[in-house]
């Protein structure tokens, strides 16, 4: 693979006694859309603010386009940061929050250059009817339609998502989710998506890096990291309904819960003991030697969750919605070996 555009070695950053980045690696290539997934505090905005340039860390090395970053002036990184909270001049027009970023003194940019980068920016974006419009005046999705056009402008060469969807509702967030994931592949430019959304990262990303205080616990690509989950705290940030998390010994060759339910062949050669996890959609709810009583049930949609007592813990399993289901039903729950996840205890 050709050398990242971005390249992150041991970046460590502390506030006080808090560490926010612990020896951070990343690597960004050009025209990748890359996911940063991670819970409140996880360090992704301060992730992204010492990419740009407003944090300065303790330790490690990074190089943007081949350069030192860290001692390049912000305003010569050429990225462009977009915040969850739009940032706009709300007294301003929509066409002079545009223009902003592109009236710098030291861009001295023509007058006919900035307005045709307007242009282009607010029909990609589908915002041309408000560019006379103040910004105090628009609605959430249009605000942060134009929160993005004031980063496409520019034309940088790393764009910097910090959770751009978050204050939206679910619609329009999944609307934008899938627009703004075609406008990065129009412009064949590189992204860094924050979010604390599994299924955003999952939908958005080309390679997925899951953070958690301070530290990546994985790395690749999504379908990679969903299916096989390097620890529990992983497989937890990831998927809903819930991953089922169970503790078993390996007694007689099979995985055994606490409350003696065999779940699936273990190695013989393997550990004594590890943790399993188990998707809700891989949890079927017949073919089991035990029968047990559904205690929830939640419909998604076209699907719908049954929470039931099995293996020692309130079980989740996805089923479809064909399946009849209530609260009191009996259900003998089983798993294929091949959809357990073993994560050998420590």
């Amino acid at each position: 693979m050709s050398t990242p555009l971005l390249m992150i070695r041991g970046l460590t950053k502390r506030f006080a006694r808090t560490t926010a980045l612990d020896s951070v690696d990343l690597d960004v290539h050009d025209a990748q859309i890359v996911a940063l997934l991670g819970p409140t505090g996880a360090g992704k905005t301060t992730l992204l603010r010492t990419i740009a340039g407003l944090e300065q860390p303790e330790q490690g090395s990074m190089t943007l386009g081949g350069r030192d970053a860290l001692s390049t002036p912000p305003a010569e990184r050429d990225v462009a940061l977009v915040f969850q909270n739009f940032s706009l001049y709300p007294s301003k027009t929509v066409r002079a929050n545009l223009e902003f970023p592109l009236r710098a003194p030291s861009r001295n940019m023509p007058a006919a250059e900035i307005s045709e980068r307007v242009a282009w920016a607010a029909k990609m974006l589908r915002i041309e009817a408000l560019l006379d419009r103040p910004a105090r005046k628009l609605s959430g999705g249009e605000m942060q339609r134009v929160a993005i056009g004031r980063a496409i402008v520019r034309r940088p060469r790393l764009f910097l998502m910090d959770e751009p969807l978050t204050n939206l509702d679910a619609k329009l967030r999944e609307d934008l989710r899938f627009e703004l994931r075609a406008l990065a592949r129009s412009l064949n430019a590189p992204v860094l998506w924050a979010t604390h959304d599994a299924l955003e990262a999952l939908a958005m990303a080309d390679r997925m890096v899951v953070l958690d205080r301070g530290r990546v616990l994985q790395s690749g690509v999504p379908a990679e990291i969903y299916a096989r989950p390097a620890s529990p705290d992983v497989a937890r940030l990831l998927g809903w309904p819930p991953v089922n998390v169970i503790a078993a010994r390996n007694i007689a060759g099979h995985w055994t819960a606490t409350d003696g339910t065999r779940i699936a062949p273990a190695s013989s050669d393997g550990p004594e003991r590890a943790t399993l996890g188990i998707r809700a959609e891989n949890l079927a709810l017949a073919g089991g030697p035990m029968r047990v009583r559904v205690e929830v049930v939640e419909l998604t949609g076209p699907a719908q969750v049954a929470v039931v007592p099995w293996a020692g813990i309130r079980a989740h399993a996805l089923a479809s919605r064909a399946l009849e289901l209530a609260p009191g039903a009996q259900v003998a729950p089983s798993v294929r070996p091949e959809h357990v996840i073993v994560w050998p205890a420590t």
